[in-house]
């Protein structure tokens, strides 16, 4: 076949064999990656396949296999750098294993959650990695979707599904505790959202509450400030009203780095020095963490591991595994760098 046909065409899986000069037989088993094949004939056949620029017909294979080596990611939003760390690092470990990624973003939306429960990837997708926001355990628990599913976050932990998340209540006493060892003792946490549907900033909240009462101080509600939403500025105007109605803190605890940078921004704005005066703690490290000036400590949750621990997790199901949901905490550090002093020993 010439060059110029081809390309007026989809390439088929004839001309990859008759490039490589193997059988259809031989190039289907590369493209399957059947361990049969020999190192040879695998790079002589992928050679044929990258010159031609073959893409194996996903609606073909799934008749003849059951399945598309697809994979949806199901998350709140995809700008918000958490999410989108973790989107990377999913579909970096998900190519690794010979998946492609699709990614949709359910901007909160109940019916959008719910519609990922229902099978809307049903036949498309071997699998779903899904972080809700909205509902919650038992109605995905009694929606039992059919497609092999993960779930991330806090908001829902079924017993029939399994489930990554970190200990954010351990976490938030571990990040107190550090800013405790500054003799830090009047610690803000930033910040109480008006009409916030997540999970995490209420277990983050306890456990800022357990720390101080441990650590025999009582709680101050001044000091958990409140923010009209999770920009920056949101951030920003919760910190300076804080300031402006005389009330005093020598750290902050933030429930995330977007308002871990707006203290910053905010204290700045006030004259007050990070850390001399006031220490800085962010959460999630991300990429804000490292732009900051100074760069931010933060609670570091292990991305990588979240990803791989997912996917585990998710091939099982897609191999058949039908047991019990099987919830693993991930491992996370906190990573102290120009915002927090060094600790007093």
């Amino acid at each position: 076949m010439a060059s110029g046909s081809r390309s007026a065409g989809r390439v088929r899986l004839k001309d990859v064999a008759d490039r490589a000069g193997v059988s259809m037989k031989t190039v289907s088993n590369v493209v399957h990656d059947y361990e049969f094949v020999s190192p040879q004939m695998r790079e002589r056949v992928q050679a044929a396949i990258d010159e031609l620029g073959y893409r194996p017909n996903l609606t073909a294979r799934r008749l003849a296999t059951g399945k598309t080596s697809m994979i949806a990611l199901a998350l709140p939003v995809v700008d918000q750098p958490y999410y989108a760390e973790i989107a990377r690092y999913i579909g970096e470990e998900a190519e690794r294993r010979g998946y492609r990624i699709i990614v949709e973003q359910t901007l909160n939306g109940v019916e959008a959650e719910r519609a990922v429960i229902r099978d809307r990837e049903e036949g498309l997708v071997d699998g779903v990695i899904f972080h809700p926001v909205r509902i919650g355990t038992l109605e995905i628990a009694r929606l039992r979707p059919g497609t092999p599913i993960v779930l991330l976050g806090e908001s829902a932990r079924p017993l029939t599904t399994d489930h990554v998340m970190i200990d954010n209540t351990q976490a938030a006493r571990d990040g107190v505790e550090l800013l405790l060892a500054e003799n830090r003792s009047r610690i803000a946490f930033l910040a109480d959202v008006r009409g916030d549907i997540t999970e995490s900033t209420h277990l983050r909240l306890l456990g800022y509450q357990e720390a101080l009462l441990t650590a025999g101080i009582q709680p101050d509600p001044e000091l958990v400030l409140r923010s009209d939403g999770f920009t920056i500025e949101d951030g920003v105007a919760a910190i300076a009203a804080a300031i402006e109605r005389g009330i005093h803190f020598d750290a902050v605890l933030s429930r995330d780095d977007t308002f871990a940078m707006a203290a910053l921004r905010a204290l700045q704005a006030a004259g007050r020095s990070v850390p001399d005066e006031v220490s800085v703690l962010g959460w999630d490290d991300t990429v804000l963490a490292h732009s900051s000036t100074p760069a931010l400590s933060a609670i570091s949750p292990d991305k990588f591991a979240i990803a791989t621990t997912a996917l585990d997790l998710l091939e099982d199901r897609m191999k058949g595994y039908e047991g019990t949901g099987r919830h693993r905490i991930a491992p996370y550090t906190i990573i102290e760098r120009g915002t927090t002093a060094a600790l007093q020993r």
